[in-house]
Formats: structure tokens, sequence, C-alpha cells
């Protein structure tokens, strides 16, 4: 079975929109993802926007070498869409491959590996469209391709109806909170909660965690070699931990673990003290966009514009009666346990993509020896 060049299977198709339709504008991103243009696309020239179809490929070289990672789609899309005109498209024009196991080929970091090699040394670390297409493939008969194919997009399924799942769910989540604001008059939290401040005195737990922007705790990344770790806050369950610099932009959880850890003497936490309040339903406030937007306009003016307990305290929610708080943190906790659940079938996907090209090279190599 001999290398193929990319560049004899596929071929650029430069469809713009001339006739200026209205079409959504996407882009991708690092994860071979399509998603929503973030651009302002007020008053653009929609004509320039190239028009994206069902089972056309979108690629962009630009930061290859930067991000270690080829940016490149698969539309599966039945109606068409706009990408910038910065994108190059294509189409697979080979009867000898099957344009969704080119794309599962282009789904390892293998190939990421080899696309950051192959970039320029520019200060975008560009992959060029040529030497794009001097990359050589394997390819076993289409007949193995189809088999292999059907696995990925049964995968591809699982995570689509997963997906499906979470936004009908978060879309439900929505309706439910703006129905209480109407209805529901609100209440600062202050009287609801106090401040958590138990110092790791002894130095026995050694368990250092932060928050990231989505509201999770991970393991830090900072540098601990001869860091005291006596002075650290000990978190424990039920305890709201937020950065009192980075809570605009989602810096705030709410730990939910058995096992202690502990955080950095800048972070600030709480916990409920009332009956009257869900820990849940109130996170699910907490961690909503209009929060962050609160809490960037109302933090302190600092050069860090920092947002503490006493801003917190003056936060305000409707707060209706406990069994109704219960039922939407439950819907709540559902759609969380559904996002993880896409999430992992999309890591999966992403992991299984190298081992069912490397299944059918091998079958393929079985089959003609």
């Amino acid at each position: 079975m001999a290398l193929i060049k990319l560049g004899s299977l596929i071929d650029i198709r430069e469809e713009r929109n001339e006739n200026d339709f209205d079409y959504p504008f996407f882009g991708i991103n690092i994860d071979k993802d399509f998603m929503p243009s973030v651009a302002n696309t007020d008053g653009v020239d929609r004509s320039k926007y190239k028009i994206v179809r069902k089972n056309r490929f979108v690629f962009s070289g630009m930061q290859t070498g930067r991000d270690v990672c080829i940016r490149i789609g698969l539309y599966s899309g039945d109606s068409p869409i706009l990408v910038s005109p910065a994108y190059t498209t294509f189409e697979v024009i080979s009867k000898n491959v099957i344009p969704a196991y080119l794309f599962m080929i282009f789904r390892s970091k293998e190939k990421d590996r080899l696309g950051w090699f192959l970039s320029d040394s520019s200060v975008r670390s560009n992959l060029d469209w040529d030497r794009f297409c001097d990359i050589q493939i394997d390819l076993p008969s289409v007949e193995i391709q189809k088999k292999y194919v059907s696995v990925y997009e049964s995968l591809l399924s699982n995570w689509l109806s997963c997906q499906k799942s979470f936004n009908d769910l978060k879309i439900a989540c929505v309706g439910y909170i703006e129905d209480l604001r109407r209805k529901v008059p609100t209440q600062k939290i202050g009287p609801f909660i106090e401040e958590v401040n138990l110092r790791n005195s002894d130095g026995k737990v050694g368990n250092v965690c932060g928050i990231n922007t989505d509201h999770e705790f991970q393991e830090t990344k900072a540098n601990l070699l001869g860091v005291d770790l006596t002075n650290y806050k000990i978190i424990q369950k039920g305890t709201f931990v937020f950065n009192p610099s980075r809570i605009n932009i989602g810096s705030i959880g709410l730990y939910s673990s058995n096992v202690l850890s502990i955080a950095s003497p800048m972070y600030e936490m709480f916990r409920v003290t009332s009956p009257n309040l869900d820990s849940n339903y109130l996170f699910m406030w907490l961690r909503r966009d209009e929060f962050k937007r609160y809490s960037y306009f109302n933090s302190i003016g600092s050069v860090r514009d920092t947002f503490g307990l006493s801003q917190m305290a003056e936060v305000q929610i409707p707060i209706p009666s406990i069994e109704q708080q219960h039922k939407i943190a439950e819907i709540q906790l559902s759609l969380d346990e559904q996002k993880i659940i896409a999430k992992r079938l999309k890591d999966l996907l992403s992991r299984v993509c190298p081992i069912l090209i490397r299944g059918s090279i091998e079958e393929e190599h079985r089959r003609q020896s």
C-alpha cells in the first residue's frame, strides 16, 4: 500500500456568496468543530465570504505552529454556511477516499504535530496550502474505509444526540430562570451566607487546587516548591470558592468532593447557612453570564478589579420556596451531568480516530498479504 499525496485527492472549491444569501457566519476552532462566528458581522460585505456546503472541507493554515493544530473541519450540515475569505475550502475529488475517512486522519495529534513541523517560521506559524497538499497518507480500500467510518459516525451520532439533550435541558433551565425573575422578588444573599476562613495550619492537607473559567476545580499549575502551605485555606464540601480578580470571567466554583483540598489565601470562600437557600440553586445563578457582567461592573476600580465578599453579599437573586429551588437545582445538576457525558464522548471521538485509522491500515495490510 503506497503513500499518496493529499493534493492528488482534493481540489479547492472557491464558491463566493455572490448572490448575497443570508447564510450564517461560522468559523473553526482548534477542536476542528464549526462554531458560530464571534466577530461583529454587522454591515460586512457577504458577497466576499465563501459558501460551505455538505461534505466540503474548510482549512486554515494560520497559527498551525503556534497551536500545534491543523485547523480543518468537514461540514456535515444540510444548510449552507459562510466562512471567512481567509479560509481555504476544498472537496474530495478522488473516488478512492471517503470524505469522513480523510477527516478522521486529521483528527489525530500525530497529524497536528506534523502540521506544526511543516509550518513556517513566520509570526503566525502558517502551514501553507502547498505544504499541506504534500502531506502523504495511507489509504486502505474504500470498503475498509466504509467499515471504520461507520464506527466513527456511530460515535459521532451518540455525541450529537447527547449534545442535543444538553441543549434542550439548557433551554428548559434558562426558561425556568427567566420565569422566576418575573414572578419572584429578589433578595440580597448576604443574610443567607457566611465567610469560610479555615486555614491549613497543621499542614496536613496537601491537595492544592484552583478554579478555571468554566467553574471547575483543578490541580494548581503554580510552582509550589518551597511554598508554605500552612496559610492556605481549606476547602470543604459545600464551600463556594472564588477568585476576587477573575470572578468576572467565571472563576467561581461550588466544592462537591468529600476529600479536603486547599487553595491560595487570595481566594475568597463562603457557604450557605440558611435552610431557605439551596447551595446548588445559588451556584446556578452565580455561574450565569449575567453575573459575570454584574461582577465586572461592580468590582472595585483597582488594578485587578477585585470583587470581594462584601460585594458578594450585595448580590440579589429571586428566592422562591425551597421546594422550587430543589427542582430547578435538579434540572441544573442534570444539565451538568449531560455536559460531562457530552464532553467525554467528544474526547472519545478524538482518541478513537487514530485507533480506527491504524486498525483500517492494518486490516488492509492483512488483506493484501
